[in-house]
């Protein structure tokens, strides 16, 4: 794993007072996988005082839905670096993801994934593949709120925010600055969300314009995603939202090769997590056959982040060495290139017994010699006139015949206001929807000042007060209606916040 991003890090600390580490030795074969990756540290001389600290499964059967109590949090924040094995979360029962707890509560905005092809020692169709995936880590629809709004809609809502985008967009350039990268991508869907993934490519265009020395593109998630499965070697470093990059850095991780080499640095301000991307793989636990490699670089990226970037390099330079003479775990054994197939502890004391090697096919890691740290500059809120202009309401309404709804909204009186459209999953519906559009029983219908000018090509809005809002919430109530939903409309410095409908 090529984690030169980390090398020079703020964190450090003097090399003769040893680094406390919060360990979690994690579910499956993590407790297999950590035993080995610690004592390879261990021989490499590593100059870190792991802190075991219990998360995982067995917290989350004891009654803790968020699979991590308080001590471990305790050790967490006092010592800054978390080095965490694969956890399991039990299905059902309301278990919350601990991978996107962790994240979120320690502001790990960062998760950075390097995949490098080691051909022809695992095997590839792409031997010249050098990506690093950069995903934001906290918000977008991993904000993970939810809502069943009536028998037959079900929403999740997607939270984009500038500052989000400007950290992970500024990190990816100030990556590929420190370490010799020549290209940034971006990948987005604002072709359809104009507005969520519309800021996330008007802040990379934004950033980009500083970094003239690096190429830069923007390209659609999903034909990006194809290019990147069928092409990698095109590819330098990607940054993208939080849902995109969890599904294409595993594209590139097996593509590459196998997930089960990739290892996985979290960066934050003030907290790091380092971490192997696999599962914790209960079908193969207690057998002593797992691959330990994508905690070992986990590791090794870690030692980089703490001021320690010579071990990682004999660490990794090692474990190069060591697929380089053939002895491989079944996971990547292959007839012809492997000469024998080890275990994991097996595996780990080839990985001690090289300490001090370096490959002779495999491109050396080159740790120490980083150019730089990669530091953003904190968020700095620029303030905008904010007006608003009209409210979307949701009604819950059994009928199926958006011009009876139409016309029932439309004839009642409501304190200069006006209904402008109704959608229904988003297809403008009524006025002038077509008969053959299917419609649910949720139906977004949109209000605004009676002097707004709708029949434009362009439509422009007049502020409203929020009274306005409030008596039409309260005329709709006396009348009966289901409201299970508003959203305010708003115009900032008198651009348009809010989205038209299809058809509109």
């Amino acid at each position: 794993m090529d984690t030169k991003v980390l090398a020079k890090q703020p964190f450090k600390k003097h090399l003769n007072v040893p680094v406390k580490v919060a360990v979690a030795q994690g579910d499956g074969i993590g407790p297999e996988i950590m035993k080995a990756t610690l004592r390879i540290l261990e021989a490499a001389g590593a100059n870190i005082e792991p802190e075991f600290i219990e998360l995982g499964e067995k917290v989350y059967l004891s009654g803790n839905t968020s699979g991590i109590d308080s001590n471990a949090w305790e050790a967490i924040r006092n010592n800054k670096i978390i080095f965490k094995a694969p956890i399991t979360t039990p299905q059902g029962k309301g278990y919350k993801s601990l991978n996107v707890t962790l994240r979120k509560s320690l502001g790990l905005f960062s998760n950075v994934r390097p995949v490098t092809a080691l051909h022809p020692f695992v095997p590839t169709h792409f031997p010249n593949m050098d990506v690093v995936v950069i995903r934001e880590n906290e918000e977008d629809l991993y904000a993970g709120i939810e809502h069943r709004q009536t028998q037959d809609v079900y929403q999740c809502l997607k939270l984009i925010t500038r500052p989000g985008c400007e950290r992970i967009i500024r990190y990816a350039f100030e990556y590929a600055k420190a370490f010799g990268r020549k290209k940034v991508t971006c990948m987005v869907k604002d072709n359809i969300m104009k507005i969520t993934d519309g800021l996330f490519h008007t802040v990379f265009d934004e950033i980009a314009l500083e970094y003239p020395e690096i190429e830069n593109d923007v390209q659609i998630i999903d034909i990006g995603s194809a290019r990147l499965a069928a092409k990698p070697e095109q590819y330098d470093v990607i940054v993208t939202a939080n849902l995109y990059g969890d599904i294409i850095s595993d594209i590139a991780a097996e593509i590459g090769g196998s997930v089960g080499m990739c290892g996985s640095a979290n960066i934050g301000k003030n907290v790091a997590m380092f971490e192997a991307i696999h599962g914790s793989a209960p079908d193969i636990s207690g057998q002593g056959i797992a691959n330990p490699s994508g905690l070992i670089n986990a590791g090794v990226a870690m030692l980089a982040h703490i001021g320690q970037p010579e071990i990682g390099d004999k660490v990794k330079n090692a474990w190069l060495t060591t697929l380089e003479q053939g002895y491989h775990t079944a996971d990547i054994y292959q007839e012809g290139i492997s000469i024998k197939k080890v275990g994991t502890q097996e595996f780990a004391d080839h990985v001690i017994s090289n300490l001090g090697q370096t490959p002779k096919q495999l491109t050396a890691s080159m740790l120490a010699q980083g150019t730089g740290s990669v530091q953003i500059p904190d968020y700095i809120r620029k303030e905008q006139r904010k007006e608003l202009v009209g409210v979307d309401v949701f009604l819950d309404w059994p009928g199926d015949d958006p011009n009876e709804l139409g016309d029932l909204l439309s004839e009642f009186d409501i304190y200069r206001l006006k209904l402008k459209m109704i959608t229904n999953r988003g297809v403008k519906v009524y006025p002038n929807g077509l008969k053959e559009t299917y419609c649910t029983d949720h139906w977004r219908c949109r209000f605004v000042g009676d002097d707004a000018k709708i029949n434009t090509k362009e439509p422009t809005y007049a502020s409203i007060s929020f009274e306005r809002v409030v008596a039409l919430l309260s005329k709709l109530g006396n009348l009966g209606f289901d409201v299970i939903k508003t959203e305010n409309l708003y115009e900032f410095d008198g651009k348009r916040g809010f989205s038209l409908g299809q058809g509109e």
